[in-house]
């Protein structure tokens, strides 16, 4: 089983960075991939990024693609999002996920974060 919990959303002007973390709680989280979603509300959750359980590969929408980084440190089972160059239609709550396999569908991930809220402001 694992835990997940989500920290470093906030309010951000457009431009700017942030850089989300997922701590991870139980000893099976290396063996994991993990994923970041967002949902917008009115909207579904969507794909966001994703990496491996070695963080060796990593995969993005392409809304994001270029502008956030995914990078994983199984020795403090955390895994970083780092968001640069924020617009606003990047608001939403990002969560992070796990899974067996790196996906790009929600519905692949057994286990989610609680989610944290990123507001960026024109």
């Amino acid at each position: 089983q694992v835990q997940l919990v989500e920290s470093g959303g906030g309010l951000v002007q457009a431009g700017g960075s942030l850089r989300l973390s997922c701590a991870a709680s139980g000893r099976t989280f290396s063996r994991y991939a993990m994923g970041w979603f967002r949902q917008a509300p009115g909207k579904e959750r969507e794909f966001v990024a994703g990496i491996r359980w070695s963080g060796g590969s990593t995969y993005y929408a392409d809304s994001v693609e270029g502008r956030f980084t995914l990078s994983r440190d199984n020795a403090v089972n955390t895994g970083y999002l780092q968001m640069n160059s924020l617009k606003p239609e990047d608001t939403a709550v990002y969560y992070c996920a796990a899974a067996w396999v790196v996906a790009r569908t929600a519905i692949s991930y057994d286990h989610w974060g609680q989610g944290t809220q990123v507001t960026v402001s024109s």
